[in-house]
C-alpha cells in the first residue's frame, strides 16, 4: 500500500469518525448550568404548556376530517373512538422513550439533543434539521387556521350589526370580510378566487406591477405577538398558556356537558360505516392531534427537577388528552350523524345543529384559544432546539445568545418568528403541512432508536425513570410510528418525494458549514490547550 493509500485511508476515517462523534451527556449538562437559562417550571407546568401545545388545531378541526374522510380517504366515522386509542398507544411507547431520555439528560434541544448523546454529530443535525421542519413550518399552518377561527367567530356578530349606524356598518363589514389577499397567502388566495370564478389578476394587487401580494395579515400580527411574549420570559410565556389551557378546556367541558344532553345513540349505527382501513387511516389523521407533548421535553433546562417533572409532564399530558379527546368523540358522533359532521368546524357546527348558538359561538373563542396556545408552545420548542444548535456550533455563535436581564434566547426566537411571518407570505401551507408528517415520525422513531442505543452503550448511567419492558416497548414504538409513516407514504403519492428533497438540503447545509465550523472550532480549542499546557510546562521549569 503506498503513502498516499494510507493518507486517504486515515482523512476517510478521520471523516467517519467526526460523523459519529457523540457528545457525552455529562459534558451536555456542564454545558446547560454555564448558559443560564431560569429554572421555573414544574410538572404542573409542564403539563399546562402540554396540553397548550397538543388541544388545538387536532380537536377543533381535524377531528372532523377523520370522522367523515376527505376525498380518497374514507372517514372513521363513530369508530373514530378506536382511531384515537391507535394513535394514543403509538404515542405512549414514544413518550416513554422521550421521559428517560429527559430525565436523564435535562438540557434543551429535546430528541435532538438525545440523538447528539447516541447516534453522533450527523444525525443530530439531520434530526434537528426535521424538527425545524415540524415546528416552524407546521406552526405557520397553525397560525394561518387562527386567521380562519378569528374571521369565523367576527361573523358570528354579523346578525347584531343591522342595528349599527350605516358608516359602522360597513366598517365591521370589511372587518368580518376583509379581502382575501389580506388573509390568505398567494397560492391560497388565488384558488379561492379561481373557485369563485374570478381572475385572481383583478383582485390580487401587485407591487412594481408584477409581483403580486397576498399576505395573511392576522397570522403574521398574532405570531409577532407570540414571539414578543417568549422574548420576554418563559414565565410569562407559562402563565399565558395557563390562562388558554384554562378557557380552552371550560370550552370543551361545556360542549361535552351540554352535548351529552343532545346525543342520540342511533347516530353510533353504523359504529364502523367504511370498514377497518378507514379506521387506520383515521387513526394516521388524528396522530397528529396527540403531537406536542414531545414539546415539553425542549424545556428541560427550565425546569426546577426536570428527572420528576419531565416523566410527569409528559405522560399526564397524554392521558388527560386522550380522556378529552374520546369524550369529545363520543358527543359528537352522538349529537351530528357522522357523514353530516361539518369538517372545518365540527364542534361549533354541532352545537348549531342542536340550536344552541350562544355554545357554537363560545367554541369560536376556544378554538382561537386553543391555537394561540399551540403556536406558543410550539415556537418554544423551535427556539430551544435551535438554540441547543448553536451551542453545538451548527449555527453562528450570535443565536446562542441569552437576554442579560430576560434569561431567554432573544436573539433565535426573532429569528424564528421572522422566519414564520416570512413563510406566511410566501408558503404553500397545505404542502407544508404533509411535510410536517414524516418529521413528526422520525423523531418518534428516532427517539426510541435512541434509549436502546444508550441502554447498551451506557448502561450505568441513572436513569431516574426508565421505559418499562425494555427493548419491547422502543420496538413497538419504531413498528407502530413505522407503520403509521408507511399510510402516510401511499396516502400522499408524489408529496411524499419533498421530504427527501428537505434531507438533502440539510446535508448540504452540514457538509458547507456546520461540519467545517464545528472541525474549525475543535482546532482552535486544541491550539489554546495546548499552548495551556505549554505555559505550564514552562512554569514548572522554570521554578526547577
Amino acid at each position: 500500500m503506498s503513502q498516499n493509500d494510507v493518507t486517504e485511508a486515515g482523512l476517510v476515517e478521520n471523516f467517519v469518525s467526526n460523523l459519529l462523534k457523540t457528545k457525552n451527556p455529562d459534558d451536555m449538562l456542564a454545558q446547560s448550568k454555564e448558559t443560564g437559562l431560569k429554572k421555573t417550571l414544574n410538572w404542573v407546568d409542564l403539563i399546562i404548556l402540554g396540553i397548550g401545545a397538543v388541544i388545538g388545531a387536532g380537536i377543533f378541526s381535524m377531528v372532523g376530517s377523520a370522522v367523515v374522510g376527505t376525498p380518497g380517504h374514507p372517514g372513521a366515522g363513530p369508530a373514530l373512538i378506536i382511531s384515537m386509542i391507535i394513535a394514543a398507544i403509538a404515542c405512549i411507547f414514544s413518550a416513554l422513550c422521550y421521559a428517560e431520555f429527559a430525565s436523564m439528560i435535562p438540557v434543551s434541544g429535546g430528541v435532538y439533543t438525545y440523538t447528539f448523546a447516541t447516534m453522533g454529530e450527523l444525525a443530530a443535525w439531520m434530526v434537528g434539521w426535521v424538527l425545524m421542519l415540524q415546528y416552524t413550518i407546521g406552526n405557520i399552518a397553525v397560525a394561518c387556521s387562527w386567521t380562519g377561527y378569528l374571521l369565523q367567530f367576527l361573523r358570528g356578530f354579523e346578525p347584531y350589526t343591522a342595528h349599527l349606524p350605516a358608516a359602522l356598518q360597513g366598517l365591521t363589514h370589511h372587518i368580518m370580510y376583509p379581502p382575501l389577499w389580506l388573509v390568505n397567502d398567494y397560492a391560497t388566495a388565488k384558488e379561492a378566487y379561481l373557485k369563485m370564478g374570478l381572475n385572481p389578476a383583478d383582485h390580487i394587487p401587485h407591487l412594481l406591477g408584477f409581483i403580486p401580494f397576498s399576505v395573511n395579515v392576522p397570522a403574521i400580527l398574532m405570531i409577532l405577538l407570540v414571539t414578543s411574549i417568549l422574548v420576554k420570559g418563559i414565565s410569562e410565556s407559562k402563565n399565558m398558556a395557563g390562562i388558554m389551557v384554562i378557557i380552552k378546556l371550560v370550552v370543551i367541558g361545556l360542549f361535552i356537558g351540554v352535548g351529552a344532553f343532545y346525543v342520540k345513540p342511533d347516530n353510533w349505527t353504523p359504529f364502523m360505516p367504511n370498514g377497518i382501513g378507514s379506521v387506520l387511516i383515521s387513526a394516521f389523521t388524528i396522530f397528529f392531534a396527540y403531537t406536542g407533548f414531545d414539546a415539553i421535553s425542549t424545556a428541560a433546562e427550565e425546569t426546577k427537577n426536570p428527572q420528576k417533572d419531565i416523566p410527569i409532564g409528559i405522560i399526564g399530558t397524554l392521558v388527560l388528552c386522550t380522556i378529552v379527546y374520546i369524550f369529545v368523540a363520543l358527543v359528537l358522533t352522538g349529537v351530528v350523524r357522522w357523514d353530516a359532521i361539518n369538517i372545518h368546524a365540527p364542534i361549533a357546527h354541532a352545537m348549531q345543529m342542536t340550536g344552541q348558538g350562544w355554545v357554537a359561538g363560545l367554541i369560536s373563542v376556544g378554538a382561537l384559544t386553543g391555537l394561540t396556545s399551540v403556536l406558543l408552545v410550539m415556537q418554544l420548542a423551535a427556539t430551544r432546539i435551535l438554540f441547543s444548535m448553536a451551542r453545538d456550533n451548527f449555527f453562528p455563535s450570535i443565536l446562542k445568545k441569552v437576554h442579560p436581564v430576560y434569561k431567554t434566547p432573544h436573539v433565535i426566537t426573532w429569528v424564528v418568528g421572522i422566519a414564520m411571518v416570512i413563510g406566511c407570505m410566501f408558503l404553500d401551507l397545505n404542502l407544508a403541512a404533509q411535510l410536517c408528517i414524516f418529521s413528526v415520525f422520525t423523531s418518534f422513531i428516532i427517539v426510541c432508536v435512541g434509549v436502546l442505543i444508550l441502554r447498551k452503550t451506557d448502561p450505568e448511567r441513572h436513569r431516574p425513570f426508565k421505559v418499562p419492558f425494555s427493548p419491547w416497548f422502543p420496538a413497538m414504538g419504531i413498528i407502530l410510528c413505522g407503520g403509521l409513516m408507511v399510510v402516510a407514504i401511499t396516502s400522499m403519492g408524489k408529496t411524499a418525494l419533498l421530504f427527501p428533497l428537505w434531507l438533502a438540503i440539510g446535508v448540504g447545509i452540514y457538509a458547507g458549514y456546520g461540519y467545517k465550523r464545528n472541525r474549525r472550532i475543535e482546532r482552535i480549542e486544541e491550539k489554546r490547550q495546548s499552548n495551556k499546557e505549554a505555559r505550564e510546562q514552562a512554569s514548572l521549569s522554570k521554578y526547577e
